[in-house]
């Protein structure tokens, strides 16, 4: 048996492969880009396209193979609104059913795939279990809600195929959205808040993402779905404090009316000069925490990394960067949600 990753060699993808070559598994990383990575001395590499049902379909796939969906467009860079649909589907939701029609021409029936907590829209109950309502507020969640659609179409014809709900993924060599929190405290500036700062802002770790998905094999691959996210995540200005007070900064937190920046980012999107993806304004002052005990229960999964830790860390990779480059921060290939 082998475990093919689609989406490999990106954020998720890298450390799934980098685990699963420690145990001595045999690793296929199925990629449009191959990094420097030491795992790859192990793990072999083939060029794909998701999107491209011909090159999805040339990954060599056998019927006892572990199959993983990694790959994914997600909310940075930022789109204005006419153009979303086009750059989120073409990945999100086509690369996904190619994959699985390719794994069903092989007789493979194991998927972990990986969609995200955006699904869920606006706060109804808290906290959110996987039962919770879902209506997506924009084409990314949509198109993550689809291919849970296209999931239990599948799992009807006989594929075990386990869904994975992440909340922001951050980590080592992701910044997205984060990178202008950073400037900010790095030019003593003010940082706003949408709304008090009182609700709680939860974020997992790369690491417990990857451990995720690797228990979900181990459990056999249940046809479940299940969130994730930290444990008992601090209020947002906690969060924000500890992060300023670490990096010496003079910045301020400053918080405003939810309501009438959401109607200034609903605006400013209407005119096409997005500040912020809809989905990730209209719900930054809600409660959005995820109920994460199923993994518990089912996969033995419990999430190993605080939401104060990861974003200091993620801040401690971002000065490294300046320190030791040019002064600027290199792109990210996988920007985070």
């Amino acid at each position: 048996m082998r475990h093919v990753i689609f989406g490999g060699d990106g954020f998720v993808g890298r450390h799934l492969a980098k685990k699963l070559v420690a145990d001595g598994e045999e690793v296929l990383v199925a990629d449009i880009v191959k990094s420097e990575l030491p795992h790859y001395a192990a793990a072999r590499f083939v060029h794909c396209d998701v999107t491209d049902p011909a090159s999805v379909a040339a990954v060599e796939i056998a019927p006892e193979d572990m199959v993983y969906n990694l790959s994914a467009k997600m909310l940075s860079p930022i789109q204005v609104r006419a153009k979303r649909h086009d750059f989120f589907y073409p990945v999100n939701y086509f690369g996904t059913e190619n994959i699985i029609h390719a794994m069903d021409a092989a007789g493979a029936r194991d998927l972990v795939h990986f969609t995200t907590d955006m699904i869920y829209g606006h706060t109804v109950t808290y906290p959110m279990t996987e039962e919770h309502p879902v209506s997506p507020l924009g084409e990314y969640g949509q198109s993550k809600l689809d291919t849970e659609i296209l999931a239990a179409k599948w799992r009807e014809k006989g594929m075990n195929i386990s869904l994975f709900r992440p909340r922001l993924i951050i980590g080592p060599g992701r910044l997205g959205i984060l990178e202008k929190l950073f400037k900010l405290i790095d030019h003593n500036l003010p940082v706003p808040m949408i709304g008090s700062g009182k609700n709680p802002y939860q974020f997992i770790s790369v690491f417990d993402c990857a451990e995720a998905a690797r228990l979900a094999w181990k459990a056999g691959v249940p046809n479940e779905a299940y969130n994730l996210g930290s444990i008992n995540p601090p209020p947002v200005r906690k969060l924000l404090g500890d992060l300023i007070k670490h990096a010496g900064s003079k910045s301020i937190l400053v918080p405003t009316p939810g309501w009438a920046v959401k109607r200034t980012l609903d605006l400013l999107d209407a005119l096409n000069m997005p500040l912020m993806d809809p989905e990730q304004y209209l719900i930054a002052d809600e409660e959005c925490v995820l109920d994460v005990s199923k993994g518990g229960r089912q996969l033995g999964w419990v999430p190993q990394h605080r939401d104060e830790d990861m974003l200091i860390a993620a801040y401690s990779e971002y000065r490294n960067k300046l320190a030791s480059g040019s002064g600027k921060v290199a792109p990210q290939a996988q920007p985070a949600e």
